[in-house]
């Protein structure tokens, strides 16, 4: 009866929650080119270029650490997650079900869909920037961590509900409102980052490293980043939609493997062009008088996306930055609303995804999660990638080993105490040692994934021995 219900679920909603998504729903590279450009040239991309700048980075550990970083993160897209979305259709939320157990999986969907929340809070912050220009809505600074006026409320709140109900309409409106937007966020980026290199006086490599040259020394509460820093953050900061699998809820809808390629528009449009222009952009900022005197002060510029673009490229930078926003929470929501609908299957999806944008305007309302996003995103994905190696190393490795697969679905084990322990255990080790040692979390979201592997395997072949 329960499979009846779930299945009724699952086909009103169109959305294929808790069954393999069918053939005639599959759709081509165009539908992910599309959303993938406009969700990874976005909100982010506003916040996290300047925030390469508050770490002193210098412009050649920049440049080259992003061309590495976002070409491994595209094989991992491609070689890692996609294969296995188009071999099970499944989301990442019913999969992992299968394996881990419905109790187990539950506190898993829960840390999944609040921190795809507090994410998306963040985007709604940065969208929040430009609606405020024209009220004169004091921004809030990188050292902000709760809502400093009312009409920040207000402005976040407005934002946030229209965000929400975009996301509620499912994963074609989503891909529509990406594939629309793409074009016109790409080109005010680049020619944002165009406008401010030449207010810059740059227009030869010479030039640029006359600007930006060896960097400098962090803002205060902000740590030095190196090449090896913006290589591994460019791999990783996307690390729970690959290699934590998340993705498999977008990609198992994709007509073949090839699909996968179409993440390098998202990495090389959004995490190289993007980051980039907003690094230029921050750049002009901080050879402002206002920037000067805030410094001279002993104060911290702050990280505002939409007074930046604006004072670039005008209106059309404050479109794109409200735009920008949208097209990075909405996904994110959606996913989001996705781990919440595993938790509670009877309930509808609008309903779900409409409550999760409630929770993630609520975190929009705080600032802290944009102007920490660089900690905030290495945090998250270090936390989520662990568990795409259990789906990974199944898929590849438990017939080898003599496993049987979605053993929590074939015996009906409502608690996988095996992937608990591969997964907490790694996790546990590496933050200890990154805390201990100071050392910048994206370092261990590989080493933490391999060991999850590796120990759901090991400790597998006790558990279903026994």
């Amino acid at each position: 009866m329960e499979k009846a219900i779930m299945q009724e679920v699952s086909n009103t909603s169109g959305e294929f929650e808790r069954q393999p998504v069918p053939s005639s729903h599959h759709k081509s590279w165009k539908r992910f080119l599309g959303m993938y450009a406009g969700e990874h040239a976005a909100g982010t991309e506003f916040v996290i270029g300047p925030l390469f700048l508050t770490a002193g980075v210098s412009a050649f550990d920049l440049i080259v650490g992003l061309l590495l970083g976002n070409f491994l993160a595209v094989l991992t897209w491609r070689y890692v997650t996609t294969p296995i979305a188009t071999a099970e259709r499944l989301t990442l939320y019913y999969k992992l079900e299968k394996i881990a157990g419905k109790k187990l999986v539950t506190g898993y969907n829960l840390a999944n869909g609040l921190l795809f929340c507090f994410l998306a809070g963040a985007m709604i912050t940065v969208s929040a920037t430009a609606v405020g220009i024209p009220f004169d809505m004091p921004m809030p600074a990188l050292t902000d961590t709760i809502p400093t006026s009312m009409s920040w409320v207000l402005v976040v709140l407005g934002v946030g509900a229209v965000i929400s109900v975009v996301a509620a309409r499912g994963y074609d409106t989503v891909a529509k409102f990406s594939n629309w937007a793409a074009p016109f966020m790409i080109a005010v980026f680049l020619i944002a980052g165009i406008v401010a290199a030449s207010r810059l006086g740059v227009d030869s490599w010479s030039s640029l490293w006359a600007v930006w040259g060896e960097g400098s020394e962090p803002f205060p509460g902000q740590i030095k980043f190196t090449f090896w820093h913006v290589l591994f953050f460019a791999w990783f900061c996307n690390a729970a939609m690959h290699l934590g699998m998340s993705d498999l809820s977008v990609l198992r809808y994709a007509d073949k493997n090839s699909v996968g390629w179409t993440t390098a528009a998202g990495m090389y449009v959004g995490h190289f062009m993007a980051w980039i222009s907003a690094c230029l952009m921050f750049a002009l900022y901080l050879k402002s008088p206002e920037a000067a005197a805030i410094i001279a002060s002993g104060g911290v510029p702050p990280v505002a996306p939409g007074p930046l673009a604006y004072e670039v490229v005008g209106v059309a930078g404050l479109l794109c930055v409200l735009v920008a926003g949208w097209t990075t929470a909405n996904p994110t929501i959606y996913r989001a609303g996705l781990a919440f609908q595993a938790i509670f299957p009877k309930s509808s999806t609008v309903k779900v995804t409409l409550v999760t944008g409630g929770i993630a305007t609520i975190a929009g309302l705080f600032p802290a999660f944009a102007m920490k996003l660089l900690d905030f995103v290495a945090v998250y994905g270090f936390i989520l990638a662990p568990v795409g190696a259990v789906i990974f190393f199944e898929h590849y490795l438990a017939e080898k080993f003599g496993l049987k697969k979605n053993y929590a679905a074939l015996f009906k084990v409502q608690f996988n105490w095996a992937v608990l322990l591969a997964w907490l255990i790694p996790m546990a080790v590496f933050f200890g040692l990154a805390w201990y040692y100071g050392v910048f979390l994206s370092f261990f979201t590989l080493p933490a994934w391999l060991a999850c592997g590796v120990l759901y395997l090991l400790i597998s072949k006790v558990f279903q021995k026994n």
